[in-house]
């Protein structure tokens, strides 16, 4: 049977049924007549594509026989001038969006970059649904980690969640990929961080002197010249993950600035994982959680000699 574009019942999304294996991206280009490449990834950037009613962006999703590919269809009343990459979404509703940060990648604008940040990305991404769309800063993640990272879609929600962070978040963990074996495979930091001038986090000497901070670990997994930490904080300071594991003679793989000797995966070797939180506009906790990354995996077992 030839493959046809039926009417969906939302009047203008377009429905294609599959007749034979193929990625998803080459199927759209196949049916989609008269839509370049460029075109259809924006389709799948901007989630307004799902396979059997499961949204996915992902080009390369694998097809079968028998299932329905449906596109939402509608004329945006915004076109961004600039986006950046859009970070893959993890969660979204009318209030929050959370989104996996990508390394590299500023959580909101500074001084020397205003454009390339995950800030200006999800902007223009629920700006091209409604250009009176906008979103809000909660919390964020250093430039160099990777990551559960939560914006706000109203005022309302941003000052809700900001004004009770600490009694709201459950939970915030990350992974670590660190240099050496903690002498203790599992313990609770606890010091006072200070910031010298040049932005370097360290732990004052004097108890009081400083922010107060506690870092949860557990040592899952070790090779050679690595540990895998499972880490919680219970207080989210700046560079507070990096300056502990740092002052324990293991710094993070990766973090030249607080003294790591190795790069094997050519990237700060921390990853925001897991995310805990009461949502007050539901009224009940939500869970959002990613897998520790591949890479980091690679080099524990292959001793740091990770592919490119």
């Amino acid at each position: 049977m030839n493959n046809r574009n039926l009417q969906s019942k939302k009047g203008r999304d377009l429905e294609f049924k599959v007749t034979e294996p193929m990625g998803l991206l080459d199927f759209l280009y196949k049916n989609m007549q008269g839509k370049g490449v460029n075109k259809i990834k924006s389709t799948l950037k901007y989630r307004l594509v799902s396979v059997d009613g499961i949204v996915t962006t992902k080009f390369d999703y694998p097809l079968a026989p028998g299932q329905t590919v449906t596109v939402a269809s509608y004329k945006p009343e915004y076109k961004p001038y600039f986006i950046p990459d859009m970070p893959d979404i993890i969660y979204e509703d009318d209030n929050i969006i959370v989104i996996d940060k990508p390394a590299g990648m500023l959580a909101v604008a500074t001084d020397d970059e205003k454009q390339d940040t995950a800030y200006r990305a999800v902007m223009e991404y629920v700006k091209v649904k409604n250009k009176n769309n906008r979103i809000f800063i909660v919390h964020r993640l250093d430039r160099d980690t990777s990551g559960i990272l939560l914006f706000a879609k109203n005022e309302e929600t941003k000052l809700a969640l900001q004004d009770n962070w600490d009694k709201y978040v459950k939970y915030r963990g990350y992974c670590a990929l660190v240099e050496g074996h903690p002498e203790k495979k599992s313990g609770r930091i606890e010091s006072w961080l200070r910031e010298t001038d040049s932005h370097f986090v360290y732990s004052a000497k004097i108890k009081g002197d400083g922010k107060f901070s506690v870092t949860n670990y557990e040592i899952k997994r070790e090779s050679r010249d690595y540990s895998l930490a499972a880490v919680n904080i219970e207080t989210g300071r700046k560079n507070q993950i990096r300056a502990h594991f740092s002052e324990m003679g293991c710094p993070i793989a990766g973090d030249k600035k607080y003294g790591a000797k190795t790069n094997p995966i050519h990237r700060l070797a921390l990853h925001a994982d897991r995310l805990v939180i009461f949502l007050p506009y539901l009224n009940e906790e939500k869970e959002f959680k990613l897998p520790v990354p591949k890479k980091f995996l690679f080099c524990i077992k292959h001793e740091g000699k990770v592919k490119s």
